[in-house]
């Protein structure tokens, strides 16, 4: 087993409601009475009540070239993985310097060199520390990293592990782009970025730690729905990303995700009703009702996805490791229960993680 040991997550300093986005959105889009009004009703259907953003409303949506993006995006991209790096190390009670591996995720901007390689000189890491950046792997990036700690850990039971996602869709919000998935893009996603702190099994967890209890990762398992390439990811233009997000996505997930809890359970020997906690990615109002229905689930049972959801929208990979802090903290269930964390991403992929809080 591995041991997620802290999670810490951070905003940029611009925020605004549902309802303020809406007015700042709807002078941009280029399109008739009738056609916008419905664009903007998937503003009110989206569940989202508020959102934050690099960028002031005022600069959302203004065409910018490919090379102001990318500049926009790695400074600010430092800032917050600074940020939410230092706080998770303080929480694990980890020092910089004992982390051996550390794996950023992001798929809203590039960097080369990539931006762990600027965090190994920001938070103090060692020079021969391992890197691992991810950057095409969408909203399932958050999970497919503490995945892939928890691969690493399992070969090195000292180890120590610093993940961090920074997202910042905000960028890639294109007024010049009328089609449906822009639209529903514009509609549901933020700005954010999470850290987590992992060890392997040969570290104890640091008692004297200013955070909750640890939870213990006990399997993962990765799944890739054959000819789903279609269904999400983005167009590269001159002018930046532009999303692609097809209506299926829901029907698909939907059609797989209960096998793979399934799965998942029976791999570590258990059932999947021993799993009473459920760390879901919240890619919007659809797909999250869609993984409700296919587990049988209930809105209570899913409330942390649903709450941030609601208070940051959409932050891609970063938005499923905000929902791990809500279970870890605020909606912590008791000691010994099992749970399943899931994300989903382009491929279409779906990564799941087995969980036990300590």
């Amino acid at each position: 087993m591995s041991t997620i040991v802290s999670v810490a997550s951070a905003v940029p300093a611009f925020c605004a409601t549902q309802t303020q986005i809406k007015a700042a959105f709807r002078p941009l889009f280029a399109l008739d009475g009738r056609r916008l009004d419905a664009a903007m009703a998937f503003f009110d259907n989206a569940e989202v009540q508020t959102r934050h953003s690099v960028l002031s409303l005022a600069e959302i949506g203004r065409p910018r070239t490919l090379t102001e993006t990318m500049s926009v995006y790695a400074k600010h991209a430092r800032t917050l993985a600074e940020q939410v790096g230092r706080e998770s190390l303080r929480r694990a009670g980890v020092d910089a310097a004992e982390i051996d591996l550390i794996i950023t995720v992001s798929c809203t901007g590039v960097m080369i060199p990539s931006l762990d390689a600027a965090l190994i000189e920001i938070l103090g890491l060692r020079t021969d520390v391992r890197r691992l950046p991810i950057t095409e792997l969408g909203c399932v990036g958050g999970a497919a990293a503490v995945a892939r700690a928890h691969d690493y850990l399992r070969g090195q039971a000292h180890g120590r592990v610093l993940v961090i996602a920074v997202e910042l869709p905000s960028l890639s919000l294109q007024s010049s782009d009328v089609s449906p998935d822009s639209v529903v893009s514009a509609a549901i996603f933020g700005d954010g970025a999470a850290a987590v702190v992992m060890v392997g099994a040969g570290v104890m967890p640091n008692e004297a730690a200013p955070g909750p209890p640890a939870i213990r990762v006990q399997g993962t398992l990765s799944h890739t729905i054959p000819a789903s390439t279609y269904a999400l990811g983005f167009d590269l233009h001159d002018d930046g990303f532009h999303a692609v997000l097809s209506k299926d996505v829901p029907g698909l997930l939907h059609g797989v995700i209960g096998p793979l809890v399934k799965r998942l359970a029976a791999d570590a020997g258990f059932a999947p009703e021993d799993l009473t906690a459920f760390v879901l990615h919240p890619g919007g109002k659809k797909v999250l009702g869609a993984v409700e229905d296919a587990l049988g689930l209930r809105r209570d049972d899913t409330r942390p996805s649903w709450d941030v959801l609601r208070d940051y929208g959409n932050q891609s990979s970063a938005s499923v490791l905000f929902v791990l802090e809500r279970w870890m903290t605020s909606h912590r269930p008791a000691a010994g229960s099992r749970g399943v964390m899931a994300a989903f991403g382009p491929g279409l992929t779906a990564e799941l993680l087995l969980l036990q809080w300590a």
